[in-house]
């Protein structure tokens, strides 16, 4: 029992060491979740415009074919 409340403890101890390390330095987190918004939002960015980029080369093809 006592090796089990060991254990127990130690995981508290390690938990309370991360929410420390969180409060002190909460800044790295906000740059890395302000830089996966970003990703995502120029990964959004380049979906539209190669969305756009193959309806006009289907309009081009459309276009050469008439002629």
């Amino acid at each position: 029992m006592e090796i089990l409340w060991s254990i127990v403890a130690f995981l508290g101890l390690a938990v309370e060491a991360v929410f420390a390390y969180v409060e002190h330095h909460h800044w790295i987190f906000a740059f890395l979740a302000g830089g996966y918004i970003f990703y995502l939002h120029d990964r959004a960015i380049h979906a539209r415009f190669d969305a756009l980029d193959k309806r006009i080369d289907e309009i081009r093809k459309r276009l050469a074919i008439e002629y």
